[in-house]
């Protein structure tokens, strides 16, 4: 089976490997032009591209897929695309292209979070178990009919990058299983359900505003859904303060006895910050960062910034 991949983060570098270990005849790869990143902002080459010059395998980069993209296809005349985090929509003409069309992975229990984001917005919206779907895309936006789906749980304490990293080798194994299922013609697509569709639209860096008028709980799914990137964040004392890893106390007894307001720093437990949020219920922050300083514990904070108990995040 001749495949053309698209993708371009880390996500989509264990489908890569394990198609490559089952012998699938990957011709070419398709990633995001290079991009500034780091400090330095210099331009860098996404994973994609850097496992693609590994394993000796052509990798190009469009700024859109064009027609020089359509001719360059329709030469290398692939039985499938497959498409893992790619950044770009395929056109309808790429998804006719293929013979046997185009396989997404895609790390949601569709139509359950369709979009750029899912698995940041199911940990920040509190769910308790996600999975990854591949679907036979269409010209929607992640609305093709199913071709199988595994479900995963979602931990009290993942972050985005840790779920991130099971997700990415549980789509590779189902990638690899739909595509077997394809070859013997053993799958039948099913239809997605409209009615339980949602979105997960692309993050924004203003996403991580803290509102300390919600539940810790709340607060502490927005941090670890928003780790690595773009990251939860707060003001203190007009500086933005990025919030890594925290852990709700929604009672804790001996500071809901005088509760403060709404951002106030209570006390210093075991390293951690105790601040108040809404509805008596307290989130411990364990590690933070001010600007472009080193990540602090919470008694580093106080003292890196001469804090004290009382002083509030706004």
């Amino acid at each position: 089976m001749r495949i053309l991949f698209f993708g371009t983060p880390s996500f989509s570098v264990p489908t890569l490997d394990l198609l490559l270990g089952q012998n699938y005849r990957v011709e070419a790869v398709f990633t995001q032009p290079d991009r500034p990143r780091g400090r330095g902002q210099k331009p860098a080459a996404s994973p994609v591209k850097v496992w693609a010059e590994g394993h000796g395998i052509p990798a190009h980069q469009p700024e859109t897929l064009d027609d020089r993209t359509r001719e360059l296809v329709q030469q290398l005349d692939p039985d499938v695309a497959v498409v893992v985090a790619y950044g770009l929509i395929l056109p309808g003409w790429l998804l006719k292209l293929p013979h046997r069309g185009a396989v997404n992975v895609h790390a949601s229990l569709l139509p359950k979070y369709r979009g750029a984001a899912p698995i940041p917005w199911a940990i920040i919206r509190g769910e308790e178990v996600t999975g990854v779907t591949t679907i036979l895309m269409d010209e929607g936006v992640d609305t093709g009919p199913i071709l199988l789906q595994e479900s995963e749980p979602i931990r009290a304490l993942d972050t985005a990058a840790d779920l991130e990293a099971r997700l990415s080798i549980l789509g590779a194994e189902l990638l690899v299983k739909a595509l077997d299922g394809i070859e013997r013609g053993t799958i039948t697509p099913k239809p997605q359900d409209p009615r339980g569709a949602s979105r997960a639209p692309r993050l924004k860096k203003g996403d991580g505003r803290i509102s300390w008028d919600r539940p810790a709980r709340e607060i502490h799914n927005l941090a670890r859904g928003l780790n690595p990137w773009p990251g939860a964040f707060a003001l203190f004392r007009g500086e933005t303060v990025k919030v890594w890893y925290t852990t709700p106390a929604e009672v804790v007894p001996k500071y809901s006895q005088k509760p403060g307001t709404s951002g106030e720093i209570l006390a210093l437990e075991a390293e951690a910050l105790v601040v108040q949020c809404e509805g008596g219920s307290f989130l411990k922050i364990q590690e933070l960062q001010v600007a472009d300083r080193k990540r602090w514990s919470g008694r580093e904070f106080l003292n890196g910034l001469r804090a004290k108990l009382g002083d509030k995040f706004q």
